[in-house]
């Protein structure tokens, strides 16, 4: 714009030499002429400053938009695999809980198995159980009636099941059916867990 406006300025000048006497009013508008071709200038070259400025201010302002973006799109980018971590733990951790619950759970249908089995055992003691009872009130009544005096033969000799032997070994009261009941739950029916 300046070179264009030198370029013309010169013009004028030279159309100024060629003529060998200029009038005043020819003077005067080539003087109006340059002062309007200065003023062009000067107003162009403010707006090139200007329109310096604003593309500087804009490139600035994307250069800032971008150094934002990248921060943000950095926090985004660790936050998003600080979150893929955790959920891996996790995902690890409830792995983890779900085979030690499976494994509790294969422990506790064991346990269950050896329950019901001992539950049947009970109940087939139970069953059985009127009639040892009956057994054992039977044998203790034969013990209080004490020792036959009818025959000499079975007096001087102990037979294997006479009371008095029998008392010798074990005393079968219904105490002590209990006392065998018990023993025998601790044997068979034990805790093995």
């Amino acid at each position: 714009m300046r070179a264009r406006a030198y370029r013309t300025g010169a013009f004028v000048f030279r159309i100024l030499l060629d003529m060998s006497s200029p009038s005043p009013v020819q003077i005067r508008e080539a003087n109006a002429h340059l002062a309007a071709l200065h003023r062009r200038v000067t107003d162009l070259e403010q707006r090139l400053e200007e329109a310096e400025k604003t593309v500087r201010e804009q490139a600035e302002s994307l250069i800032r938009k971008d150094e934002q973006l990248r921060a943000a799109t950095q926090e985004i980018t660790e936050a998003k695999d600080k979150e893929i971590f955790f959920l891996h733990e996790k995902l690890c951790q409830s792995e983890e809980s779900i085979h030690k619950l499976n494994q509790t759970f294969k422990e506790k249908d064991s346990l269950i198995a050896q329950l019901q089995h001992r539950c049947q055992l009970l109940d087939s003691i139970c069953k059985s159980r009127p009639l040892l009872d009956s057994m054992l009130a039977q044998m203790a009544e034969a013990e209080r009636t004490g020792k036959p005096t009818t025959n000499s033969s079975f007096t001087d000799g102990e037979s294997n099941c006479s009371p008095s032997r029998l008392s010798n070994h074990k005393d079968f009261s219904l105490s002590e059916d209990d006392s065998d009941d018990q023993e025998l739950d601790g044997v068979v029916f034990g805790t093995t867990v």
